[in-house]
């Protein structure tokens, strides 16, 4: 079904379709009746808005007065008709904004343990993504219209709003929330949104962005539980996908992204690191660095710089310098020295 089918917008767009018809076709007719098309346009137009200055020539045939009588009649009808269309279409779309922002708020009213995404550019889209993927409550909070109309558009509850302003933050439930992300791509605004937000809620988790290596340390002060500098981890992928491909071909599966994700709301991660020749892991058996590491890492395999892929590896493995370690860990956790 046209989605414009029985709405304002179709009401409108059917009355001014209607109303230039008219003006087309008696233009015409005064045209046909020897005016210019100049005088015949004008005359029109003042005809059918009502304002009547007056003849631009005498109406003294039949075929001027069936013209007139007509142009008088119809376009009144038309202009009454877009008229009531746009007082229709102007009150449908401030109910519905009215009544979006009652379900969001609704919505958010019900939430606890959720999180709070502040920004939704790129990787605010790709961070909601995740988080829907690992079936993560969280809201989308942003100022630019634009931007939540897309996050709306891909089924995310969205605030419109200034992360900076405690009241908005507030009105997402920052109380009730257990994280709160800064990724808007301004390390000032990250360091505002931060301070904001550890003010009104002492235990919340917050992972801020962090663009210039300077800015890390002013979020930690400012109350971040982690700073996330989205170059650094760039760079990472960039060096797993050159120094073990084939480890990359196996996290990059579809299967692997649905199991990352689940990972992620149980609070682990799934990574690719490199034994480096002078680290902690080359030369040991899995055993002994997952012994070492204190239940927080679990090896699952080992991508050999043969290009080998050894998967569910056995514990007496020996891991050699400049092999690849994909390995589940927990969030937050301290890799071994140098890999």
């Amino acid at each position: 079904m046209n989605p414009l089918h029985n709405s304002p917008w179709r009401n409108l767009a059917a009355g001014l379709g209607y109303l230039l018809l008219v003006i087309a076709l008696s233009t015409g007719a005064f045209v046909q009746a020897g005016w210019s098309l100049g005088d015949a346009f004008y005359f029109v137009i003042s005809t059918v808005f009502l304002v009547g200055y007056g003849e631009v020539h005498p109406i003294a045939t039949p075929l001027l007065y069936t013209s007139t009588i007509a142009t008088i009649v119809l376009g009144w009808l038309g202009i009454t008709f877009v008229a009531a269309a746009l007082v229709q279409f102007i009150t449908f779309t401030q109910l519905q904004q009215l009544l979006g922002t009652k379900r969001m708020k609704t919505q958010i009213a019900k939430m606890s343990g959720h999180v709070i995404v502040c920004g939704y550019g790129r990787i605010g889209h790709m961070l909601a993504d995740e988080l829907k993927a690992g079936g993560i409550t969280f809201v989308i909070l942003d100022r630019e219209e634009s931007k939540l109309t897309e996050a709306t558009a891909h089924g995310h509850v969205t605030w419109a709003g200034d992360a900076t302003d405690e009241a908005v933050l507030e009105a997402v439930g920052v109380h009730r929330a257990k994280a709160l992300a800064c990724v808007v791509p301004n390390d000032a605004v990250n360091v505002f949104i931060t301070l904001s937000a550890r003010n009104l809620n002492k235990d919340i988790e917050i992972i801020a962005r962090g663009e210039a290596a300077s800015t890390k340390s002013k979020l930690l002060r400012a109350g971040a539980s982690a700073v996330v500098e989205p170059t650094h981890i760039g760079a990472e992928r960039i060096a797993q996908l050159i120094l073990f491909p084939q480890s990359a071909k196996v996290t990059d599966s579809g299967h692997m992204h649905a199991l990352a994700a689940g990972l992620r709301g149980l609070g682990l991660e799934l990574e690719v690191m490199a034994a480096a020749a002078d680290g902690a892991m080359a030369g040991t058996t899995i055993e002994a660095v997952e012994r070492a590491a204190g239940g927080t890492m679990f090896v699952v395999a080992l991508n050999r710089k043969n290009g080998e892929i050894l998967r569910r590896p056995n514990p007496d493995t020996l891991i050699e310098s400049g092999d690849g370690v994909v390995a589940i860990t927990r969030s937050g956790r301290s890799a071994p020295p140098n890999h």
